[in-house]
């Protein structure tokens, strides 16, 4: 029997491979700023964290210079880069499972809630999560750990125990970790082995067939 009943999704990496969008937004928002970087494989990091980290950490930008990046980078992810992105093989069918078992599945991302929207919907998607927790457009309520610490607060029903947080960057352990959840790390994402097994999760999985196992029951501790 599984023995978790909320199950919270991260987006980008977790649920869908957005790599193509995000970093030729990022590359879009740095050249209006100066900055020429050809390679978007260069731009990897910026997929999983909130912008505002990702700008200060790789490029030094303060905080006036990260906002007006952020504000650049969504002028082209409104218009096109949301959609320049693919669901990861199998997802729409271990969802499918994970509500004929009775779950309730969030989506737990950083990115912010109105593009997460449009984006489970483009995949048709949405209908199988009760709730899509983001960040909000003026950058706050960006961490995981205040993100995942949101719905804890909405799903006062549930023990901890009940629930699980699944991504494939360190952000999503640690978010985990600060509130008292079990975890999953997905290295079929954007976080290394490495980073994941570092920031100590519950389980890492290679696949999504490997996620499926844990979540349908027959591989819980």
């Amino acid at each position: 029997m599984n023995k978790y009943k909320v199950i919270l999704f991260d987006l980008d990496g977790t649920l869908s491979d957005p790599k193509v969008g995000i970093t030729k937004s990022v590359q879009y928002a740095l050249h209006k700023m100066g900055i020429f970087e050809p390679d978007i494989d260069k731009l990897e990091g910026f997929i999983g964290p909130p912008l505002q980290v990702s700008f200060t950490e790789y490029y030094n930008f303060n905080e006036a210079n990260s906002q007006k990046a952020i504000n650049l980078y969504r002028e082209r992810f409104k218009e096109k880069g949301m959609f320049e992105n693919e669901l990861y093989l199998n997802i729409p069918l271990l969802l499918e499972s994970l509500i004929e078992q009775g779950n309730a599945l969030v989506v737990a991302t950083s990115k912010p809630t109105v593009f997460s929207e449009q984006i489970l919907k483009h995949f048709n998607i949405d209908q199988y999560f009760e709730l899509i927790v983001g960040s909000n457009l003026d950058g706050t309520r960006a961490s995981k750990t205040e993100i995942i610490q949101y719905i804890l607060d909405t799903y006062t029903e549930f023990k901890l125990g009940d629930f699980i947080m699944i991504g494939d960057r360190k952000h999503d352990i640690i978010g985990s970790n600060n509130t008292g959840i079990d975890s999953i790390g997905v290295t079929y994402g954007y976080g290394s082995f490495e980073e994941l097994k570092h920031s100590n999760p519950t389980f890492i999985v290679d696949t999504v067939e490997q996620l499926k196992d844990i979540l349908m029951g027959s591989k819980v501790k």
